[in-house]
């Protein structure tokens, strides 16, 4: 019983920096150890072993790390709060220092550097952010337009909207001759006077001219059953009476020149007098329908 006194009399006189090595040395830790275990580097631990206070940076790290010591090795850390407060007392009695309400009781919780810089970097990123929308949506310079330049000091009324005009007729395309009527008749030569048709056309029937043969001329006797169409448009009918003509142009520019008066005419087929469709020329009378080539 003695000797348990003895020891616990022993026990708190001694500094809390030696009560608090026996007790790693009885626990066979090293200061590596309680480093590893407390994230409170060596030199801290060794300077409160050594009760060398005044090498930590501050009063709250001191009491702190030595918690944390206590924490580590079994020993009731505030009793070694209480002991380091009464050595910090001790060693500057003149000093009354206000004790802040944060004391670090675990060192693994206080921002380490590199956190703390990762949270600078992040402020100043705010800052450049919040510039450049101030710069960029709230600046009243660089958004509002210009209220008192000159403008034109009278708008020109709206005009009237005009309808689209008509489209282009076409001035190139496949000519296509059809039959309004039955047996309407007609012959075509090319630039040389060779035959190139003689037919008799049905009702409906229709015959497209070769577009490789120059100089296409037409006769026939049924002008007023004949519909002559240019790239799908069709033309004005060469005549509104049965009569015979000749010389009539297949080009399809010739054909549309006749159809449009303000453009130049084009050769005027030659028309019997007698008003009445004239007989074919011997060798030409309407014969079997057939296609003569050159």
């Amino acid at each position: 019983m003695e000797n348990v006194e003895s020891q616990g009399h022993a026990r708190e006189s001694q500094s809390a920096g030696a009560q608090l090595r026996a007790a790693r040395e009885a626990a066979g830790l090293s200061r590596a150890d309680i480093a590893s275990q407390t994230k409170v580097a060596e030199r801290h631990l060794l300077s409160i072993e050594e009760d060398r206070l005044g090498d930590l940076a501050a009063r709250t790290y001191a009491v702190g790390f030595a918690r944390a010591y206590a924490r580590a090795v079994g020993v009731d850390e505030k009793v070694i709060a209480a002991k380091i407060r009464e050595q910090l007392e001790a060693e500057v009695p003149e000093r009354h220092e206000t004790v802040p309400s944060f004391e670090p009781g675990d060192p693994a919780r206080v921002p380490t550097r590199r956190l703390a810089w990762v949270a600078a970097a992040g402020v100043v990123i705010a800052v450049v952010v919040l510039l450049v929308f101030w710069s960029s949506f709230l600046s009243p310079q660089g958004a509002l337009p210009d209220l008192i330049a000159d403008k034109p000091a009278q708008t020109a009324a709206p005009a009237a909207s005009a309808p689209p005009p008509p489209p282009p007729a076409p001035t190139s395309g496949p000519v296509v001759l059809t039959a309004t009527g039955d047996k309407v008749w007609l012959k075509v030569t090319d630039g040389t006077g060779a035959q190139v048709l003689q037919k008799e056309l049905a009702k409906g029937e229709s015959w497209t001219a070769p577009a490789g043969v120059a100089g296409l001329q037409l006769r026939t006797g049924r002008p007023d059953a004949l519909q002559i169409s240019v790239g799908g448009k069709p033309l004005p009918p060469l005549s509104d009476k049965p009569e015979l003509v000749t010389g009539v142009s297949l080009a399809p520019a010739d054909l549309l020149a006749r159809a449009n008066p303000a453009a130049a005419p084009a050769s005027t087929p030659a028309v019997t007098g007698t008003g009445q469709p004239a007989a074919p020329q011997p060798g030409a009378a309407p014969g079997p329908l057939s296609t003569v080539s050159n």
